[in-house]
């Protein structure tokens, strides 16, 4: 990942040593967008409050566990990559978890950052698919409705808007102009 493609991805590391948080945090600085939170409340709200992509979090803290805030996250929707970084060794219970990835401490700086560009080029492609989805259904319906019924259409303007967000975080985590201007080239309808 280069320079400029790096700082696209936001990142939030969670854990309550804040001495572990901060180490990880500077493994990444400079590489992406990090945040720190150092307990499980504080990272549902850092995720509630920023647009987070990836969460490094650990399992094991005091109060609300990595488990519990990983819960949370999938009752929120919430639309980005969980990595699992913790000393806690995992068991069969870890088959029922939705998480991304599971890194055991202590990590490197090199797996850190391995780790983080490769949850990002799954999320690009995730948000990639599900953009041109979304793309494809409103430039279809773009061809077929007059401009007045755009406007009036609750669903057509809906997806209009979802398609401007998922093509803003696509482009954000994914640096490949080509792969947008091929799906553009597509007639999809009569013009």
């Amino acid at each position: 990942m280069s320079g400029n493609d790096s700082a696209a991805v936001r990142t939030l590391v969670v854990d309550d040593e804040q001495e572990v948080a901060d180490a990880y945090a500077l493994r990444l600085r400079g590489y992406c967008d990090v945040e720190t939170a150092y307990s499980g409340e504080t990272a549902l709200s850092a995720v509630a409050e920023t647009s987070v992509d990836i969460v490094l979090l650990d399992r094991h803290m005091p109060g609300m566990s990595g488990d519990d805030v990983l819960s949370e996250l999938v009752e929120r929707g919430y639309d980005g990559r969980v990595v699992m970084v913790t000393a806690v060794d995992p068991g069969i219970e870890v088959l029922d978890m939705p998480f991304d990835d599971y890194l055991c401490k202590p990590v490197d700086r090199e797996d850190v950052r391995a780790v983080v560009d490769q949850q990002r080029r799954i999320l690009a492609y995730e948000t990639l698919g599900k953009y041109f989805s979304a793309e494809a259904k409103r430039a279809v319906l773009e061809t077929e409705l007059t401009p007045k019924k755009h406007r009036e259409h609750e669903r057509f303007v809906e997806v209009t808007e979802r398609a401007e967000r998922l093509e803003a975080k696509a482009r954000r985590l994914l640096a490949d102009e080509d792969i947008f201007a091929q799906f553009d080239e597509i007639n999809r309808g009569e013009m």
